[in-house]
């Protein structure tokens, strides 16, 4: 079984759907942030000197994202934008 297989398969279960949509949100912020890093060709190490921070606050704030462990604060999202020349964008958009 593939990859794709294997998450529609996991995508019947009402349980796996709502963790999943819970997510959602978090999981298109960090693809965003790493697609963005690379995109300026820059390692973690690059951004932290950016940020004026240490490494280990850039990996640490890539991996709460992608676990749901720690919602960064706004300033901190925008010191990463930046630090990838890039500009944070957040949006409310209504349902349905």
């Amino acid at each position: 079984m593939n990859h794709d297989e294997l998450r529609a398969r996991a995508m019947k279960r009402p349980a796996v759907r709502r963790a999943y949509e819970e997510l959602k949100v978090e999981y298109a912020l960090v693809n965003g942030m790493l697609s963005a890093r690379k995109r300026a060709k820059l390692s973690q190490a690059d951004v932290a000197k950016r940020m004026g921070t240490k490494p280990p606050a850039v990996v640490r704030l890539e991996r709460s994202l992608a676990t749901g462990a720690h919602s960064p604060s706004i300033a901190t999202l925008s010191k990463y934008a930046h630090a990838v020349n890039c500009e944070l964008d957040i949006k409310l958009l209504l349902n349905g």
